[in-house]
């Protein structure tokens, strides 16, 4: 495909997203902080020199059109692939092309990779040392986080350029644009326009409610939010109306889906938020991350388990009333479902971030784990050694050993419970928050006798 062929003016049936993809990156609404000027992508166009780079971003934030202005800016060859549709020999015959039209033209090939990826390591390694000879430029789009999907000798080759979602002042701007082309007038209160009588009857009008919702529904995704004002239109049309409001909105658009991927990263990066802001003590961030996860269809069931997992790591023995609550909150949900089950786990949520924390439990199983691994396997000492049968009463299993409801206090002071020869270990440091100042009293209390009775011995 030509630098020419690109930006061919597409028919009036493509899609609106089609015929407003803009032909010069002036025209790229969003992702200032690569294009302004000085910034790397606008260098980069500058440079006079190509480079294998991989887009990543969410949906909908210009990665395609960036990489079609790139080959438009350097008059190369433009070869387009999905990683969802494409294998090897799709590889094999786009290498195939490049080296044809170097010979035959004299022009360099752009080998864009869409969602690369869904590319598996021998599919990357497939074109890989093309571009180390220079045959191709590689310009990869993903909406995951390419340390994690791409392989590293393919990504140690490309620069990496993060796009942000759009905001919702550029995806105003994209609006605009985009009801000139749909020949609609400026959104402005349905209700001022109609009074003013200027207002013509067969384009559409947007109040400024519809126009927000629009905005709100597309959450940073230009393709959505044109799509979105196609839809409209259809439906519009279709119903003789010319006033689009709120409520024509909502009964015209699908449920509004908030950008989230089950398996991807915006799930990762949004657990991990809802987890922080627990560990962090602000339970209305934690609340929010929480219904936002809700919203895009995250598991309850999932969330439910995470829960439960905070209350365990980070609330732990400083308030173990927060582990009984997440596991109610978890068996609520399993009775009620959604969305009255909901409720329960917002409000696990809520007492979680509240709670007073410690980590100690989950530090001190740590250190116990870190040090059986490089540990020797140490025997049991005899007098911790239960005895059942005669024989092991006269291997003398369980002798000398202290039970501790019969010693003052309920406590045997200096008895060892770990194996012989040993060095002392300390595993567990408890906080001074909640219970836990509690038990550290108790347990320097306890030291405190052992070391008595040590002494006692010595």
């Amino acid at each position: 495909m030509t630098a020419a062929d690109l930006f061919d003016s597409p028919s009036p049936a493509a899609p609106l997203a089609e015929r407003l993809r803009p032909k010069h990156i002036d025209e790229v609404i969003g992702q200032s902080h690569l294009l302004g000027e000085g910034r790397p992508l606008r260098l980069a166009f500058q440079s006079g020199k190509l480079h294998s780079m991989i887009l990543w971003g969410p949906p909908g934030v210009g990665k395609t059109t960036l990489a079609r202005l790139m080959a438009q800016a350097f008059d190369a060859e433009f070869v387009p692939l999905s990683a969802v549709l494409s294998g090897v020999k799709d590889i094999r015959e786009a290498i195939a092309q490049a080296q044809q039209v170097l010979q035959l033209r004299g022009r360099h090939t752009i080998l864009f990779v869409d969602e690369v990826h869904r590319f598996n390591k021998s599919q990357q390694d497939a074109f890989l040392p093309f571009v180390e000879q220079g045959l191709l430029t590689f310009i990869g789009a993903t909406t995951e986080n390419p340390s994690f999907e791409v392989n590293n000798a393919l990504l140690s080759r490309a620069q990496v350029y993060v796009l942000h979602a759009l905001s919702a002042d550029e995806l105003g701007a994209l609006f605009e644009r985009a009801l000139q082309t749909l020949d609609t007038v400026r959104p402005e209160l349905v209700e001022g326009r109609a009074s003013t009588g200027s207002a013509r009857t067969d384009v559409l009008q947007f109040s400024e409610e519809a126009k927000e919702r629009i905005i709100g529904y597309a959450d940073g995704d230009a393709r959505r939010l044109l799509n979105a004002l196609e839809q409209l239109q259809t439906a519009a049309q279709t119903s003789g109306v010319s006033n689009i409001d709120a409520k024509f909105l909502d009964n015209t658009l699908a449920q509004n889906l908030r950008r989230f991927d089950k398996g991807g990263e915006a799930f990762y990066d949004q657990i991990s938020a809802l987890h922080k802001s627990v560990r962090g003590s602000n339970p209305d961030a934690a609340l929010y991350w929480l219904v936002r996860m809700l919203d895009g269809g995250a598991d309850p069931r999932y969330l439910a388990r995470r829960i439960v997992r905070m209350a365990w790591e980070d609330v732990g023995l400083a308030d173990p009333r927060g582990i009984e609550i997440a596991l109610n909150a978890a068996g609520t949900y399993e009775r009620l479902g959604s969305p009255e089950g909901e409720l329960a786990l917002a409000q696990a949520v809520l007492y979680m971030a509240v709670a007073a924390k410690s980590n100690a439990g989950y530090v001190a199983y740590n250190a116990a784990r870190a040090w059986v691994v490089k540990d020797g396997s140490r025997e049991v000492p005899l007098h911790l050694r239960n005895a059942p049968t005669k024989l092991m009463k006269q291997l003398d299993y369980g002798k000398d050993y202290r039970y501790a409801h019969d010693e003052v206090g309920g406590y045997a002071a200096g008895e060892n419970y770990f194996p012989d020869g040993m060095p002392e270990v300390n595993f567990y440091q408890p906080t001074d928050r909640g219970l836990e100042a509690k038990i550290a009293e108790k347990l320097a209390h306890l030291r405190e006798q052992d070391a008595k009775a040590k002494n006692k011995k010595g």
